[in-house]
């Protein structure tokens, strides 16, 4: 059964954003938890992703069970949790909403467990000791009693160097150097001695030869022992007269290497969870079961089948070369100044690089396996689908585990708002036709209570544009009491990431449901439609680092749309080459790029040289790509096959910044072209008989034109609005249309390319395919054909028709645009409650009047730089205006509002116009416009910082005061308001 999308008017709840819901501890009021989801669906929101929080987990330095609080009471999964879980279903369902939930409590990564249980998470614990002199190494060996002796190994040590490099401490915020010594070891000398330790008192006896030895040079031994690590992903010291449960425990890390660690995760969900109806109603307003980011720590990522496993797939053990897996081979993200307290190389061309290869490979098969048994489970058991943030704080490749995911999530934060780096993690998604690309989005260190609007528009547009269709706000606060929280409530992260969205931001009912509502309607159009992309870049990462690849600006300048796979994908059956592109049944893309930073292995050559056979081209762009040694591939086998394949047909080599001319020279064009004097991204989408343009606009306003490769009839898909509206200005030639667009910084417009939706939208038979500048408007009416909306000018021009007509275009008797002054701005305050621990109440509020020649911001004046709350802003302008000249006229006007800080609601002559556009706060006002003295009202809101920051040192959330005063930053004010200039710009319609 194909999922209900709903309308691009009006989306369904899967189509629309949801809100990651902190959820304090399972203790909280229930009716509190039940309203909360229900104002989500009130502001346009999908539903929740339902997160029992718990301080982030509790042993942190942001978060800890609060004094009063009962954890082991109200863990995850006690009786009260699965009646505050079906509170939340219930919710869902009785609003027409659907639940994310998480896994587990915190990030999802393991559930309340016994100690002994064979699916909590493992680690390999490593030891080394230098073998004296005389070449004889006597005694217990290095570490004896950690856990599990895996391995005992000797090796050879050639020389010593100490290193170091600049890291982030566990914080984040501070710089750190980290020191680490550098051992590099004979190759041929590693040895396994596991068999020469007494198994019961770990005594070892080995003679090394005396002659290998002497001046640097000297033997080391290593051992190596498995032990769980008994991490939590919820800790909590549970009172002295807590039952003696698994929940008073908190709760333990699952083994993510394995299936057990899944098995783990499912068994305690269908004993503690899915019983008392719980199940039936979670099938029926379930949506995904969802984990987060991998955010735990090891020595060594670990499960006690990678010896079994290594073996099976390389017909080696791994033993001798555990010594080569000890630096940085744990959470990249999280231990960037943890990596281990020495790093092992050897002295063979490679460095050991295809040992390390191997071992990313098979801690990958296992992370496989952890999925899949994830996904079974979530698919049988409760006829669900998968969401998890897959692998890229593992030391694996992430764009191998994406098809594991029903629906993969990358996040704004760690992917840096880059295009490049969603475009990482949309290839293979669209390779493995993931219908739901998701992103959690606003997470900003230091922004809670300051993040704006559009600052998450900015995010969320860049999202789209490099590929993503869903997003998870980050988060919805509970709004409820809690232990040791002040008002304005639960925060979670403790003041220290945005966003905490509730009904006590000012934006909540003022402008957020239109940003909800545009979000919703560009995810709908990417969900129903397949992403087709014009290039597919090779990405081949042992371990993924999450950062911009390709930064040649040569395909985005010219409009080409590029996305990764990884040889990792090649395996995948929708990979193959038909009618000349790769993918034809997702993607279809219509090259192969390689540059020569990338590494490829020897399989990957012989992939790519069928490809090429069998008609694809492969561009090969600054140089020839490195070696990435793997299994029993050897550098003669690599330098061969690529010499073989460099020489194949349909294979090219260019300098680095020159593929965009060789597709040209090619004879093949991006599926939309680009001519713009500013930075713009383009996708392209197909669903049925309707391919849909995305053009997004970087960071500054721009202008220029797009070429698609269709000559359908285009009509704009207004998302703001849910308007849809034929395209009347563009050209048509050798089976291209060229649209000219004029767009603001960090804007998106979507343009629809089809012929089969005349009975639903009226387009004319003809259209106009040039205009001056001052035409800003059109618009198409069945009963009087295309009218053009002309501005002042001074001088006369003349637009011409697609059926040869020109047409005078004269705006010199066209009043100039003007702006609005003079307003009167009544400033709602939104202040603490008289009782500061009643963390219930949305605010308390009062009013206050200012008289404004012109707009400035808030935090410039001081009657209001201290004041959070909501601006109500009046002014009126005579209509019609006719300026400095003499008898100028007009038909209508479009206002303009200038740059909007937060949001903005615009009334005139007491009615509500439709949504602007946030990022391009333009509207034709002309419907709501009469003779004489017209009033103009807009509102809008601020976020709480300016008022907040003057009463931070009385804040507190589970106990703990807010992170900005801990770090001892400073607390300036904001910019908040209106600000203008608000422009009114008369035009004259002309008819064609």
């Amino acid at each position: 059964m194909s999922p209900d999308y709903g309308t691009f008017s009006d989306p369904s709840s899967r189509s629309r954003p949801r809100f990651r819901y902190w959820l304090p501890d399972a203790s909280v009021d229930p009716d509190t938890v039940k309203a909360d989801i229900k104002s989500v669906a009130s502001i346009g929101g999908g539903g929740v992703e339902f997160l029992p929080f718990y301080e982030y987990g509790g042993a942190n330095a942001i978060g800890g069970m609060p004094p009063r609080a009962d954890w082991a009471t109200y863990n995850f999964g006690t009786p009260a949790f699965q009646n505050l879980f079906r509170v939340a279903l219930q919710s869902h369902e009785d609003n027409g909403l659907v639940m994310d939930f998480s896994l587990g409590p915190n990030q999802g990564q393991g559930v309340p467990a016994a100690t002994h249980d064979e699916g909590l998470q493992w680690d390999l614990v490593p030891f080394t000791s230098a073998v004296p002199r005389n070449s004889a190494f006597e005694g217990v060996v290095p570490g004896w009693g950690t856990g599990e002796l895996v391995a005992f190994v000797s090796a050879l040590v050639l020389s010593d160097k100490p290193q170091s490099y600049q890291a982030r401490d566990a914080t984040g915020f501070d710089p750190i150097n980290v020191t680490y010594t550098q051992h590099i070891l004979q190759s041929d000398s590693l040895t396994d001695q596991t068999t020469n330790v007494d198994k019961s008192s770990g005594q070892a006896s080995l003679a090394f030869p005396e002659s290998e030895a002497g001046g640097d040079r000297y033997y080391r031994v290593f051992s190596f022992f498995q032990k769980r690590t008994l991490n939590k992903n919820l800790y909590f010291d549970a009172p002295e007269d807590a039952a003696d449960t698994i929940f008073r425990n908190g709760s333990y890390v699952v083994d993510h290497f394995s299936a057990k660690g899944a098995e783990t995760v499912a068994r305690f969900w269908e004993e503690h969870i899915l019983t008392n109806g719980v199940k039936d109603l979670l099938m029926r307003t379930g949506n995904y079961a969802w984990e987060d980011s991998v955010e735990v720590t090891s020595n060594i990522s670990w499960s006690r089948s990678m010896p079994a496993r290594y073996e099976r797939v390389f017909g080696q053990s791994i033993k001798p070369y555990l010594p080569l897996f000890t630096f940085k081979q744990n959470n990249i993200a999280l231990q960037q100044s943890a990596p281990g307290p020495f790093q092992c190389i050897l002295d063979s061309d490679d460095q050991g690089a295809r040992y390390l290869n191997n071992f990313h490979q098979v801690l990958g098969d296992g992370y496989r396996e952890y999925l899949q048994a994830l996904r079974n489970w979530s698919h049988n058991a409760l006829n669900l689908k998968l969401s998890v943030q897959p692998a890229y704080n593992l030391p694996i490749d992430m764009d191998a585990f994406i098809p594991e995911v029903d629906a993969p999530e990358c996040e704004s934060f760690g992917f840096g708002d880059k295009i490049d780096t969603y475009r990482l993690f949309a290839g293979p998604a669209n390779l493995a036709g993931k219908g739901v690309i998701s992103n959690e989005i606003g997470a900003i260190p230091l922004m809670a209570y300051q993040y704006t609007i559009p600052s998450l528009l900015f995010s969320a547009n860049r999202g789209f544009a490099g590929g993503v269709n869903q997003y998870i706000l980050h988060g919805q606060s509970y709004t409820g009491k809690y232990y040791g929280t002040t008002w304005p409530g639960h925060t979670a992260f403790t003041y220290l990431f945005s966003k905490l969205w509730s009904d006590k931001q000012p934006s909540w009912h003022h402008g957020f449901k239109d940003a909800m509502v545009y979000m919703a309607r560009v995810s709908h159009i990417r969900q129903i439609s397949i992403s087709k992309s014009d290039v597919v870049k090779y990405n081949k990462q042992s371990v993924t680092r999450v950062a911009p690849v390709y930064e040649t600006q040569d395909l985005v300048e010219q409009g080409w749309s590029y996305t990764y796979i990884s040889p990792d994908n090649f395996n995948m059956k929708t990979l193959y080459v038909k009618n000349g592109t790769l993918a034809s049944e997702g993607p279809d893309w219509k090259a192969f790029l390689i540059e020569s930073s990338e590494n490829l292995t020897v399989n990957a050559i012989r992939t790519l040289s069928r490809y090429a056979r069998a008609g694809l081209p492969v561009i090969v762009s600054g140089g020839s790509p490195g070696w990435y040694p793997v299994a029993d591939d050897t550098k003669e086998d690599f330098h061969s096959e690529l010499s073989k394949f460099l020489k194949s047909p349909n294979v090219f080599e260019v300098e680095s910044g020159g593929v965009a001319n060789q597709l040209s020279a090619l004879s093949l064009s991006a599926r939309i072209a680009v001519s713009a004097n500013g930075t713009w991204y383009t996708t392209w989408s197909e669903s049925d008989s309707i391919g849909y343009a995305f053009v997004f606009a970087d960071l500054v306003d721009s202008s220029g034109e797009i070429t698609v490769l269709n000559t359908k009839t285009p009509y704009y898909y207004d998302s703001w609005t849910g308007e849809r509206r034929p395209v009347l200005i563009y050209t048509r030639s050798s089976g291209k249309t060229t649209i000219p667009l004029r767009l603001a910084g960090n804007q998106i417009v979507i343009i629809a390319f089809t012929d089969d939706i005349f009975h639903e939208i009226s387009a004319p038979g003809y259209h106009v395919t040039s205009v001056p500048v001052n035409v800003i408007g059109s618009r198409f009416k069945q009963c009087s054909g295309i009218t053009l909306h002309v501005a002042h000018s001074g001088t006369i021009d003349q637009a011409t028709l697609s059926d040869g007509r020109n047409v005078g275009i004269d705006g010199m008797s066209v009043p100039a645009a003007f702006h609005l002054t003079n307003w009167t701005l009544i400033a709602e305050h939104w202040e603490a409650p008289e009782n500061l621990l009643d963390a219930s109440i949305i605010a308390t509020k009062r009013n206050t009047t200012h008289n404004l020649p012109n707009l400035i911001s808030w935090d410039q004046m001081p009657d209001l730089m201290n004041v959070s709350g909501v601006g109500y802003y009046t002014t009126t302008f005579a209509w019609p205006h006719s300026g400095t000249r003499k008898n100028a006229s007009a038909s209508g006007a479009y206002l303009s509002v200038g740059r909007v800080v937060h949001a903005v609601h615009v009334h005139i002559n007491g009615q509500i116009i439709p949504p602007l556009d946030f990022l391009n706060a333009v509207a034709d006002i002309s419907p709501y416009l009469k003779t004489g003295a017209n009033e103009i009202v807009i509102i809008t809101p601020t976020t709480m910082w300016n008022y907040l920051r003057t009463i931070m040192s009385q804040l507190s959330t589970a106990g703990r005061p807010p992170v900005p005063l801990l770090l001892g930053l400073p607390l300036g004010p904001v910019e908040s308001g209106l600000i203008g200039p608000v422009t009114v710009t008369p035009f004259k319609e002309v008819h064609c």
